[in-house]
């Protein structure tokens, strides 16, 4: 199978599922090495995005997602949760500025919500954005004027994951469909907002899965501005919480063949960072990772220590992005 380059202009459909797996199943080094490559060229600063992701409602979701904790059909000891409020909000918005973070992520356990709870919403997007942070909500499927309306309200990011291949999802998700997830992006790039979108690695499927995950996220028309990489955190009392573990590498497979096929797109360390250990941490930021989630809590599973990761990204000596945007 011959392999596309990169360099060369071309439409973001171009990429195919088997020219992804064909990236997949270089050796290892071989393209981690041309994965660095393309991070070089493309993001010549180096620098790591620090995200900080915040649970502004948790629990009592009605999907039944066999990743997730606050998932109403799974026991998880995840009680259902009330919003919360501003001035909660804006504290841990303060405190993940103050330690670095320059996206602030707002995410709410809804299958969609309501139009009083998108109001809700976009009132914490303009005190967050008034700090100078970059806003991001994941508040599970939007209408078009919902859309509008979080937009208008100053945020930048929607993240809506497309977790899987469209052949595989039916195995990890009963209560919505692939186009169910397409059509909310649709939504959001309509309204003028930046796309987060990405993936889970670990639920059982195989590596042609995650190439055909990977050609998804490259299908979308631009390909998303954002691509969390999330390792599977085995909650007990949710469907997949005795799925075997994936092979690390894989998981750095997974990031070098997303940074050569989305090369402008931030790829981002999520979920699962703290079981990785540094190393594997190095080489995913080798191999094109330039973004992690930090600071706090990663909605209700552990993130690692704010010092640490500013030791690690010390030790590496890769500085974290300076930005701020207009209050």
């Amino acid at each position: 199978m011959t392999l596309i380059d990169e360099t060369t202009p071309k439409t973001s459909a171009a990429w195919t599922r088997e020219q992804v797996l064909a990236l997949l199943d270089l050796p290892f080094m071989d393209l981690v090495r041309r994965a660095a490559e393309v991070h070089a060229r493309h993001w010549p600063q180096g620098d790591i995005e620090l995200a900080s992701l915040l649970s502004i409602k948790t629990g009592g979701c009605p999907e039944d997602c066999g990743y997730c904790p606050q998932s109403s059909r799974h026991d998880t000891g995840v009680a259902a949760a009330k919003m919360l409020d501003v001035d909660e909000v804006l504290a841990k918005a303060r405190a993940a500025k103050a330690a670095g973070a320059t996206r602030f992520c707002m995410g709410a356990a809804w299958r969609s919500p309501k139009d009083r709870d998108v109001e809700k919403v976009a009132a914490l997007v303009r005190e967050v954005h008034a700090l100078g942070l970059e806003t991001c909500a994941t508040l599970g499927m939007l209408e078009p004027q919902q859309a509008r309306t979080l937009r208008e309200a100053g945020l930048d990011y929607y993240n809506h994951n497309l977790d899987t291949a469209p052949e595989f999802y039916g195995e990890v998700i009963g209560t919505r469909v692939y186009e169910d997830r397409l059509q909310t992006l649709r939504h959001v790039r309509e309204a003028g907002l930046k796309v987060c979108c990405g993936g889970i690695v670990g639920m059982g499927e195989t590596r042609a899965h995650r190439a055909g995950l990977i050609a998804e996220l490259a299908a979308l028309d631009p390909a998303p501005d954002s691509v969390p990489i999330n390792s599977l955190v085995r909650v007990p009392g949710t469907p997949l919480a005795d799925a075997p573990p994936v092979d690390p590498f894989e998981l750095v497979r997974v990031v070098a063949a997303a940074r050569i096929v989305m090369p402008r797109s931030r790829v981002r360390l999520s979920a699962g960072r703290r079981e990785l250990g540094d190393g594997i941490q190095a080489l995913c930021f080798l191999a094109g990772a330039n973004s992690i989630f930090y600071c706090d809590q990663l909605l209700v599973t552990g993130n690692a220590d704010a010092e640490d990761d500013r030791k690690l990204l010390s030790r590496l000596n890769l500085s974290p992005t300076k930005k701020e945007v207009s209050a």
